[in-house]
């Protein structure tokens, strides 16, 4: 089951005036980084760099040509879809005069995503090791799931997930960093909703997650 541990809140913040920054959205399970908490500071990463460009009066544009990057990328920053390099935090943080603190703010989230790579590649080395467990004696590669993926997460697959994860409606919505009524949406049998494509991703992370047994009960779930 997940917990209910609230997320630590970032040091950094945004221009006095524009009120506190939105905190992010995430659950953790027992000494596990959520899919999800990886997605919300991203995007309130780029919050806090919107705040601060908007507090100096400078446009997407603007910013673009003072720190060499491109204005899609500038954007693409502002709304979660990426974090870049240091070295452009560094040049922000300077024409913005936010004194060090966007700079901070990156590094958090960036020690946060690291510590998401090693916890994914050590789920996928145990996922290595008790697949080859698993299959030693038969050599049916695809018996538990391990080799195998979804295309499109709809919502029977995002329900049978949430069963295979033993998770109640509440819990996988924290877990994923979203509203019992969007999993009640995609659960929907009169008119289902498929999950964003940000989202297909976050699932695709917590099947990975997933283990070897709730992978299992995934696929006969589904079949």
């Amino acid at each position: 089951m997940a917990s209910t541990t609230a997320p630590k809140r970032f040091a950094a913040s945004v221009p006095a005036g524009r009120g506190e920054r939105p905190e992010p959205r995430s659950t953790r399970l027992p000494d596990e980084i959520a899919p999800a908490q990886i997605h919300a500071v991203r995007q309130d990463l780029g919050r806090q760099l919107a705040a601060w460009r908007k507090a100096a009066n400078v446009t997407q544009e603007e910013l673009a040509k003072r720190t060499w990057y491109s204005r899609s990328t500038i954007a693409n920053i502002e709304t979660g879809r990426q974090t870049t390099t240091r070295r452009f935090w560094q040049r922000a943080d300077r024409e913005l005069g936010a004194d060090g603190l966007l700079v901070k703010a990156f590094d958090q989230v960036d020690d946060l995503i690291r510590a998401y790579g090693a916890q994914m590649a050590r789920a996928h080395e145990l996922e290595r090791q008790e697949c080859t467990a698993r299959h030693e004696p038969s050599g049916d590669v695809l018996g538990c799931g391990c080799a195998r993926t979804v295309a499109r997460w709809g919502g029977r697959e995002t329900r049978a997930l949430r069963e295979a994860l033993r998770m109640t409606v509440r819990a996988f919505a924290e877990y994923l960093g979203v509203t019992t009524a969007t999993v009640g949406c995609w659960e929907s049998k009169q008119s289902p909703k498929a999950p964003r494509l940000s989202t297909q991703d976050v699932l695709d992370q917590a099947l990975k997650l997933a283990g070897a047994d709730a992978r299992a009960r995934f696929w006969q779930l589904l079949e």
